[in-house]
């Protein structure tokens, strides 16, 4: 059955790279409001329903036409039955709740996407995918050469719990600290039906690499950050500072080549590497996966004026969505020093977080660092693209310990694919390319 999508292209517009700072409801919180929300439609309360939506959804779908998607959407599954089961997944800076329901001809996923404020941002009926595909290893991983083990990052009151993936043989083993992209990240930095820092780990130890995953702070302290706001946050908060704890930890723990630990920082996590690089000059290197060179501000408007191509002429509600974003960009563009404290948020993050990113340019930094880099790019990655990679190449191309690699099929989550990437893709099972996995530890083993 074709995807009936109900949504507007706004609800996909910031993937992995934009929307830096979000605080989602717990896992159960949002859980229970997708099953609510789907009783909702099962007991034909549409008017509840679409109380639930936002400005554009209520606009898009209003009661009548929710009643009529509903009914043709049961002539052509079957009367609804029961729901099965409910999973939650966050994507594109919202928590996405997939209900799965038995209609009694077939079983569809019930996608019923929220925003930061709990409303209803979007609405999908999709065929149902099995929740457990993503969970199987890569082929080029293999289980019995590493074990895990838990590992606290930090200390105080910001600890985050992880797991180091240690090679079963050999040693001592140099290490990488493997750094999210925005958003509140897991440890395996799920996206949709992927898990790119699982597969990364799991590859690279099989190749004799440590590797160490975290939970981002953002994530394990969200209900904190809800309580007393987001305040003077900035990439340092989000990112830098636990990373740098992270490798100092790891270069006093047993079995690993203090001499040899590396960073590999992904999407903003490889934006803001140089400045951890900066920090540490004792780190044996640097990798950046994805990583953008451009204001992140400017790269939110470039992808949503990509996802609104890839559906032909937008809407005259997706325009007005974009021309709100174009509106809070300028904000951002005119702020000074003078509003750094300022509460109010811009684009879901406060002034400091906009001036913190101005002051420090990503590429005048990577030129001025001693240790080696491997800069990797996906050639269908519409989040961060080939323009940020060329500029990386025309910064530091020159600089022979700088290597370049170009993967002209990889997705942003470094996932083999054909045709114009989208945010569907991410909701598909698939594992980062065993070609990136080799390439990268021939780099690390070489060092």
């Amino acid at each position: 059955m074709q995807k009936l999508l109900l949504s507007l292209t706004w609800v996909w517009m910031m993937v992995a790279i934009g929307a830096p700072w979000t605080v989602h409801g717990t896992p159960v919180e949002v859980t229970s409001a997708g099953k609510a929300f789907v009783e909702l439609l099962a007991k034909e309360n549409f008017a509840g329903a679409v109380g639930q939506f936002d400005d554009t959804m209520q606009t898009a779908l209003p009661e009548t036409k929710l009643r009529d998607t509903w009914q043709t959407l049961q002539a052509q599954a079957g009367p609804f039955q029961q729901q099965l089961g409910v999973r939650a997944i966050q994507l594109a800076g919202y928590d996405v709740v997939l209900v799965t329901c038995q209609f009694s001809q077939m079983t569809l996923d019930t996608k019923v996407v929220f925003d930061a404020q709990g409303r209803v941002a979007g609405l999908f009926f999709v065929p149902s995918q099995p929740a457990a595909a993503a969970s199987e290893p890569p082929p080029y991983a293999h289980t019995n050469a590493f074990q895990e083990r838990e590992f606290i990052v930090g200390h105080g009151e910001w600890r985050l719990p992880g797991t180091l993936t240690l090679p079963t043989t050999g040693g001592p083993w140099p290490a990488v600290v493997l750094v999210h992209g925005s958003g509140p990240n897991d440890r395996n930095e799920t996206i949709g039906a992927n898990k790119p820092f699982r597969d990364l780990a799991w590859g690279l130890a099989t190749k004799g690499i440590a590797v160490l995953r975290y939970e981002k702070r953002t994530k394990e302290y969200a209900d904190k950050f809800k309580a007393v706001g987001v305040g003077q946050l900035t990439v340092q908060e989000e990112i830098i500072e636990d990373a740098l704890s992270a490798v100092t930890q790891l270069r006093t723990t047993k079995g690993l080549d203090p001499k040899r630990v590396f960073i590999l920082g992904h999407s903003l996590g490889g934006t803001v590497a140089p400045r951890i690089g900066q920090a540490d000059p004792n780190l044996a290197g640097l990798i950046i996966l994805a990583g953008a060179t451009r204001p992140l501000e400017d790269l939110m408007v470039e992808q949503t004026r990509y996802l609104l191509s890839l559906s032909g002429k937008p809407s005259g509600e997706a325009q007005v969505k974009l021309d709100q974003l174009r509106a809070e960009v300028a904000k951002v563009k005119r702020l000074t020093d003078a509003d750094v404290a300022s509460p109010a948020l811009l684009l879901q993050a406060p002034a400091a977080y906009w001036l913190d990113l101005r002051e420090h340019d990503t590429l005048t930094i990577a030129k001025g660092l001693k240790q080696p880099l491997l800069i990797l790019q996906g050639g269908r990655d519409y989040q961060v693209t080939e323009v940020d990679f060329n500029r990386w190449q025309a910064a530091l191309g020159a600089q022979p310990n700088v290597t370049f690699k170009l993967y002209p099929k990889l997705n942003h989550l470094f996932v083999t694919g054909e045709g114009k990437s989208t945010p569907d893709e991410y909701e598909k099972p698939g594992h980062v390319a065993e070609a990136v996995v080799t390439d990268l530890a021939e780099w690390v083993q070489s060092r």
